[in-house]
């Protein structure tokens, strides 16, 4: 890293919550969309390729948590989450000029490369325009993924 100074350790996968975890299986897909867009914006004078690799993760799989995104990954404070991006993935950072909540900006920078214009939800799993950047069956579902118990309503 060339003697610079890391002021708050990346956060770990293992430390999210199990409710969070138990989420991924089902959502792979997204968590790789977040991955994606995040590693697409790491600084590469960061850290280690591999750190980068391991944050992207840590903080797509946060995303599917139910609460803000500095509270899902168990840090201190919204401006813990903002110095950890803008260090880490600085351009990503750059971006947020209007300060939205970081989960919100960064499932509207994955809607807007979709040329999707306005999110409705902060999590595609709520979204009703989840199909429109997952596939998915040519219908609207109301509560749990294709996949999962409940049966999709018609659209």
């Amino acid at each position: 890293m060339g003697g610079a100074q890391r002021l708050i350790p990346p956060p770990r996968l293992e430390r999210l919550a199990t409710a969070v975890l138990v989420q991924r299986e089902r959502r792979g897909d997204e968590v790789e969309d977040v991955m994606g867009l995040l590693l697409e914006h790491a600084d590469e004078r960061a850290g280690l390729p591999q750190e980068r690799l391991d944050l992207a993760l840590t903080m797509a799989v946060a995303c599917l948590g139910e609460n803000h995104l500095w509270q899902d990954l168990q840090l201190a404070s919204r401006d813990e989450l903002s110095a950890l991006i803008g260090h880490w993935f600085p351009a990503l950072a750059a971006r947020n000029t209007q300060a939205m909540k970081w989960k919100k900006f960064l499932y509207k920078q994955l809607c807007e490369r979709e040329q999707i214009l306005i999110c409705k939800a902060p999590s595609c799993a709520v979204c009703s325009d989840h199909g429109l950047c997952f596939e998915a069956p040519a219908t609207v579902h109301a509560g749990p993924l294709p996949g999962t118990a409940a049966p999709p309503v018609a659209a």
